[in-house]
């Protein structure tokens, strides 16, 4: 059904947007962050000490370990999303290309249309494909730039504790932790940055829900079967 949309363009829909890859990517990447959430908490703030034998008490050691995988997991999924933002459709590599679409002056007046929405000041927002202009910002400066940053520091603070002769050393701990100027810099940026994370989400899922309510399009379901229609 071809449809006009608020900013006069013309929109044909049901529209496949999201293929498999980029919905898997983004369910395993929220499930990670869960994981390394919750253990990365306990991390930077330990449990009280348990009585009895060392020996009989692993519990700290089973949260760093599933901190440690579950970074292999976001990290490994990470590079593949890099790779389907090559491979994918044009939806796959919008969030990638936000420098270069600022460059355009017709992605700065959607990106305030977007803005103004979403400040209740024009009450219904122009439908989109895939992400609208703010939350391609948005993906960018929070997906993107934030899962480099975590990956980079937190693969130098596990190289750390490998030793020297790892390759998480030579390839990550080398560089990062002289750029910060020592280990504790490190530690805190990486703390911050998954606060930053935590709360942008949390922001991220208030206009996701918003949207999928008030905008007349299917956008939850949207990131599970990867379909964006008309809901009427």
């Amino acid at each position: 059904m071809s449809t006009t949309s608020l900013d006069g363009r013309d929109l044909k829909f049901p529209a496949y947007v999201w293929e498999a890859p980029v919905r898997l990517w983004h369910w395993v990447m929220a499930l990670a962050m869960v994981v390394l959430w919750g253990t990365g908490y306990f991390i930077g703030s330990p449990l009280p000490s348990v009585p009895g034998e060392a020996s009989e008490n692993y519990l700290m050691g089973y949260i760093r370990f599933a901190h440690f995988a579950a970074g292999y997991v976001f990290a490994i999924a990470f590079l593949g999303r890099i790779y389907w933002a090559f491979a994918g459709n044009r939806h796959a590599r919008e969030i990638f290309l936000v420098p270069f679409s600022m460059l355009k002056p017709s992605w700065w007046r959607s990106f305030f249309r977007v803005l103004q929405h979403y400040l209740f000041i024009r009450p219904k927002n122009d439908w989109h494909y895939g992400h609208n202009q703010l939350a391609m910002a948005a993906m960018f400066g929070m997906y993107v730039l934030g899962s480099v940053f975590m990956i980079l520091t937190g693969f130098a603070l596990y190289g750390e504790g490998q030793g020297m002769q790892s390759w998480t050393f030579r390839l990550f701990s080398s560089w990062v932790l002289p750029l910060f100027g020592y280990s504790q810099a490190v530690h805190t940026w990486h703390h911050l940055c998954a606060w930053y994370l935590f709360w942008f989400t949390l922001v991220h899922l208030y206009f996701v829900i918003r949207e999928d309510v008030v905008s007349g399009l299917t956008v939850v379901s949207s990131m599970i079967g990867g379909w964006r229609d008309r809901k009427n």
